[in-house]
C-alpha cells in the first residue's frame, strides 16, 4: 500500500500508526515544524495551506494506491478538490479514497437512534460544507472508477484531548440538557477502522462511532470520579456562556448505530464506551 493522507492530523496519524509498517507514507501538513516531525518518523511530507496546490506533492500523490483525506471543507468548498483533483484522477494506480465526514450532516433526531440511511439535515453551516463535500468526492470516485469510503466520525477523544486533560486544565464543564446525549469515539478505534477499510477497499458511508452515546455531563463526572475529584457543578445548557460553535453541538441529539461498519469489517470497538475508553486513558496518564 502506498498511501497519500491530505492533512496529518489527530485521527490520520492514527490511521498511519495503525496500517504499521507494510505502508508507505505521504501526508500534507500546513507548518514547517510538523513536517519536519512527520519526515522524523518516516512519513514523506508536504506543505499545503489549501489556498493554492501543494507544490512539492504531485509525484507521491500520483504514485498512491490509496488516498485518505483528513481536511475539512469551508465556504468555498473542499480545498482538496479544489487544487488536486485533476492529479487524483491522474493517478494510475489508485485504489481506494477514505473521506472523513462528521456525524454532524444527520441534524438532529430528537434522542432517536438513527443509522446511515437517516436523512441528513445539517444544522450549521460547517455540516453543510461537510455534506457537499461528501457529494464532490462521490463524484471524483465515480469518474475515477474507484471506491470511496466515506467515514462520518463521531465526537473524538484521546491522549492528550480527554475529559482528564479538561480537568486538569480547569476547564471542563457539566453543561446539562435534559435528555441531550451524544456519540464519542476513541482515536485509536478512528485508526484501526480507517486501516481495516484501505485494506478492504471500502465502499460506502459508515458511522464511526461508539456503542453507548451518553450525557456529556455525565461523561465528565466519570473522568473526575476516577481522578479521585469532585466534578464540576451542572450548568443549566438555558444558562451556561457557550460559543456560537459549541451551543451549535447541542442542536443535534442522537443515537447513532455503528453497526454497518462493525458487520462490514468484522471490528469489535476496542473501547466500546467512553468507560473502557477513560481507564485507557488514565493508565497511560500513569504510565
Amino acid at each position: 500500500m502506498t498511501l497519500f493522507v491530505f492533512g496529518a492530523g489527530y485521527s490520520a496519524r492514527a490511521a498511519i500508526r495503525a496500517l504499521g509498517p507494510d505502508a508507505r507514507v505521504a501526508a500534507t501538513t500546513r507548518t514547517p515544524e510538523t513536517a519536519a516531525a512527520l519526515q522524523a518518523s518516516g512519513i514523506a511530507a508536504h506543505l499545503f495551506e489549501g489556498t493554492a496546490p501543494g507544490v512539492t506533492l504531485a509525484a507521491d500523490l500520483r504514485a498512491a494506491t490509496h488516498v485518505l483525506i483528513s481536511i475539512a471543507p469551508d465556504a468555498a468548498g473542499d480545498r482538496v478538490l479544489a487544487h488536486h483533483a485533476a492529479d487524483i484522477l491522474a493517478a494510475p494506480h489508485l485504489a481506494w479514497i477514505g473521506y472523513f465526514s462528521t456525524i454532524g450532516v444527520y441534524g438532529d433526531a430528537g434522542g432517536a437512534w438513527i443509522d446511515e440511511t437517516a436523512p441528513t439535515e445539517p444544522l450549521s453551516a460547517r455540516n453543510r460544507y461537510r455534506l457537499d463535500a461528501e457529494a464532490a468526492w462521490r463524484d471524483l470516485a465515480a469518474q475515477k472508477s474507484v471506491p470511496l469510503a466515506i467515514l462520518r466520525l463521531a465526537g473524538i477523544y484521546g491522549p492528550g484531548r480527554s475529559p482528564f486533560d479538561k480537568l486538569a486544565a480547569g476547564t471542563a464543564r457539566r453543561v446539562n440538557k435534559p435528555g441531550q446525549v451524544f456519540n464519542r469515539i476513541h482515536v485509536d478505534d478512528i485508526g484501526a477502522i480507517t486501516a481495516h477499510a484501505a485494506r478492504a477497499r471500502l465502499d460506502w458511508v459508515f458511522n464511526i462511532a461508539d456503542d453507548a452515546p451518553a450525557p456529556p455531563q455525565e461523561v465528565i463526572a466519570h473522568a473526575a470520579a476516577l481522578m479521585g475529584m469532585a466534578p464540576p457543578p451542572e450548568i443549566a445548557f438555558a444558562e451556561a456562556d457557550l460559543s456560537p460553535m459549541a451551543r451549535s453541538f447541542y442542536a443535534g441529539n442522537r443515537r447513532v448505530s455503528n453497526a454497518r461498519i462493525k458487520a462490514a469489517l468484522g471490528y469489535r470497538l476496542l473501547y466500546p464506551t467512553y468507560r473502557e475508553g477513560h481507564a485507557a486513558l488514565l493508565t497511560q496518564r500513569h504510565d
